[in-house]
C-alpha cells in the first residue's frame, strides 16, 4: 500500500465524512444480516444479492439515497471478501464498525484502461474476443511535493506526494483518524534487490534497545519526548477531572490522541527506513523468534482460595506498563515491512539460550549474563555487550536444542558449587566478530 496524506476543504471534508458514514451503515447492516445465521437455516445473502437490496434501501431512505452508490457497494465487496477470508485466510468473523474508530470507504478507479498478460499480449474476452477494458485511478500531479486525486462527491482532493512518480492503482481507500485524513492506494512495491555480498545479520529484540545488530550497532525506536510525555499525563488528568459527557472530556481525549499519533507516526517512519536499509545491506536478514501476541497478555486473576470472590495480587500494573513498552518499540511491524521489502531473505531463529550462549566459544551459562547489557563468559572469559552476543547468535542460527553437560573447569580453577552450564558441542563461529 502506498498511503499518503490528504488535505481535503471544509466542503469536501463534510462529503467524505458522509461518505465514511454511508459505508459503516451498509457494513454493518451485512454483519447484522449475516449474524442471523445458524446450522440449518438458508444461507445469508451474498454479494450480489446485498447489492439488489442496497437499491431497494436506497429507494426508500433519503438520506442512503444522497451518498453515492458506488462507495456503498464497494463496502458490501469488503465485507464480502472479509467474509471469505475466514474460510481462506484464516481471519476472524467480519465485525462491527464503531464511529470515531473505523471512519473509511473505498473508491473504485472511473478511469478505462486496456489491460495486458505478463507476456505484453493484449487480455481479451474469452467469449466476444474484445480487448479487456480495466479500471484505474484518475491522478494528478500538481507539483514536486503535491498531487490531486478525484474523490466521487468531492472533485479533486489534494494529498502529499512523498515519493517519486505517481501511484497507478486500481483502487483507493480513504480514512479518517485522529483528525487526520489519508489515502492509500492499493499497488504492491516492487521488492528491494539484494546487494548480493552473501553478509547476514542477525538481529536481537529488546525493550531497552530496540534491535541490536550483530556487526555491533543498537537501533532505537523513537517515542514521546519528556515533555511530550508531560503533555498526556496533563491531558489525562483534565479529561479525567471533567464531567461525563462534556466537552471538555473529549477535547481534552482528543489531544491525548493527537500526541498518541504523532508516537506512532514516528515508529512507523522508522520502522519503514531501518526496514529498507536492512533490505539494501545484508542477502539474509534472521530476526530472533517472538511470540509478541503472547508476550503481551494481560496476566490472568488470581482467586483467593481463604476469601471467596476476591483476588490476589498478580503484578497486572507492572505487567501492562511492560506490554506498553514491548508494543512501543514496534518489534512486529519492523519484522513484517522487512519481509515485504526482502521476500525470501529474511528467517526467524528460535529464541531460546540466544542471549545466554557466547557467541566466542558456545558454551551457555545463566551465569554468564551478568545484567542486562554486560555479558562475561564463565569459560573462556569473553567480554560483549548482552544485546550484541545475543545477535551474534541469531546470525548464526540455532539447528538443535542444546544439551546439558558439565563444563570443563580451567587449571587453578576450581568449579562454583551447583553451577550447571550447557556445551553445545559447536566449532567455535570464526566468523562472528569479537566485540
Amino acid at each position: 500500500m502506498a498511503r499518503f496524506r490528504m488535505y481535503p476543504t471544509s466542503e469536501q471534508t463534510s462529503v467524505m465524512l458522509d461518505h465514511c458514514a454511508h459505508a459503516r451503515y451498509v457494513w454493518n447492516l451485512a454483519v447484522e444480516q449475516h449474524s442471523h445465521w445458524y446450522y440449518g437455516r438458508k444461507s445469508a445473502p451474498g454479494f450480489a444479492e446485498q447489492c439488489r437490496q442496497l437499491t431497494e434501501a436506497r429507494a426508500a431512505s433519503e438520506w442512503l439515497r444522497a451518498g453515492n452508490q458506488t462507495v456503498q457497494q464497494q463496502a458490501l465487496q469488503d465485507f464480502s471478501r472479509a467474509k471469505n477470508a475466514k474460510f481462506t485466510a484464516g481471519f476472524g468473523e467480519p465485525t462491527w464498525r464503531k464511529k470515531f474508530r473505523h471512519e473509511g470507504f473505498r473508491v473504485i478507479g472511473t478511469d478505462r484502461v486496456p489491460e495486458y498478460n505478463e507476456d505484453g499480449s493484449a487480455k481479451l474476452n474469452a467469449k466476444t474476443g474484445r480487448q479487456v477494458m480495466g479500471r484505474s485511478v484518475v491522478v494528478q500531479k500538481l507539483n514536486r511535493r503535491w498531487a490531486q486525486v478525484k474523490v466521487p462527491g468531492c472533485g479533486w482532493v489534494r494529498f502529499r506526494n512523498c515519493r517519486p512518480g505517481l501511484p497507478d492503482a486500481k483502487t483507493f481507500r480513504v480514512t479518517f483518524r485522529n483528525g487526520r485524513w489519508h489515502i492509500a492506494f492499493a499497488v504492491i512495491p516492487e521488492p528491494t534487490d539484494a546487494p548480493g555480498t552473501g553478509e547476514i545479520i542477525g538481529i536481537d529484540r529488546g525493550v531497552t534497545v530496540t534491535a541490536a545488530l550483530s556487526d555491533g550497532r543498537t537501533l532505537n525506536c523513537p517515542q514521546l519526548t519528556v515533555k511530550e510525555r508531560a503533555q498526556v499525563r496533563k491531558h489525562q488528568r483534565r479529561a479525567a477531572r471533567a464531567p461525563k459527557g462534556s466537552d471538555t472530556k473529549t477535547a481534552e481525549y482528543a489531544k491525548v490522541a493527537k500526541l498518541k499519533a504523532r508516537e506512532a507516526d514516528r515508529r512507523k517512519d522508522w520502522c519503514e527506513k531501518t526496514s529498507t536499509d536492512l533490505a539494501r545491506s545484508y542477502d539474509l536478514i534472521r530476526f530472533e523468534k517472538l511470540n509478541i501476541r503472547n508476550m503481551t497478555a494481560s496476566v490472568k486473576p488470581k482467586p483467593d482460595p481463604d476469601n471467596p470472590g476476591t483476588f490476589l495480587k498478580n503484578g497486572r500494573a507492572a505487567k501492562s506498563g511492560l506490554n506498553r513498552g514491548i508494543l512501543a518499540q514496534g518489534w512486529g511491524l519492523l519484522r513484517q515491512r522487512t519481509e515485504h521489502k526482502a521476500p525470501g531473505r529474511v528467517e526467524d531463529v528460535p529464541a531460546p539460550y540466544t542471549s545466554l550462549r557466547c557467541s566466542d566459544c558456545g558454551w551457555i551459562d545463566k551465569n554468564s549474563r551478568k545484567n542486562q547489557a554486560e555479558f562475561v563468559c564463565t569459560v573462556c572469559g569473553f567480554t560483549c555487550n548482552a544485546d550484541t552476543n545475543a545477535a551474534i547468535n541469531v546470525a548464526v542460527g540455532q539447528a538443535v536444542r542444546p544439551q546439558r553437560a558439565h563444563a570443563p573447569v580451567p587449571e587453578g580453577q576450581h568449579r562454583a558449587s551447583g553451577r550447571v552450564s550447557v556445551n553445545l558441542n559447536t566449532p567455535r563461529v570464526l566468523e562472528s566478530p569479537r566485540l
